[in-house]
């Protein structure tokens, strides 16, 4: 476990310490996405109309919204990457399958070649032997 960092960020234009096992960067990160949250809403003319407290709720409702939107995603592609290693494992089998049945195939050509070669030999010796009884 990291040690425990405490770093100055500011939020909503004021200055606060925050403490985790993060990094500091990364929670200045985790400040200016809140505090991009914060601007994005200040900008709608129906927030500002709203109470502090339904403001936040609303910021709050939005990146909880982020987050669960985000964690669907990596579901969905957690679940797109084992349907992948699967197909990449399936395929992986085939191959070595087709490389086994190429080996067999090579193989038995290889010997149907030896055999024609020999068989060929065998028609010259013939023909070489039937020319020299005729005459």
């Amino acid at each position: 476990m990291s040690a425990k960092t405490d770093t100055e960020v500011i939020i909503d234009g004021k200055v606060l310490t925050v403490s985790g096992n993060e990094s500091a960067e990364y929670l200045q990160k985790v400040a200016a996405y809140i505090n991009n949250k914060i601007n994005e809403y200040k900008k709608m003319d129906s927030f500002k109309r709203q109470s502090p407290d339904k403001q936040n709720m609303l910021i709050q409702l939005n990146m909880a919204d982020d987050y669960f939107k985000a964690k669907n995603q990596i579901e969905l592609l957690e679940q797109d990457l084992k349907t992948k290693e699967n197909e990449i494992y399936d395929l992986k089998h085939e191959l070595i399958a087709t490389q086994m049945k190429l080996d067999k195939t090579a193989k038995s050509v290889k010997e149907l070649q030896d055999e024609l070669n020999e068989n060929s030999k065998q028609i010259i010796r013939l023909e070489t032997e039937l020319k020299e009884n005729k005459k």
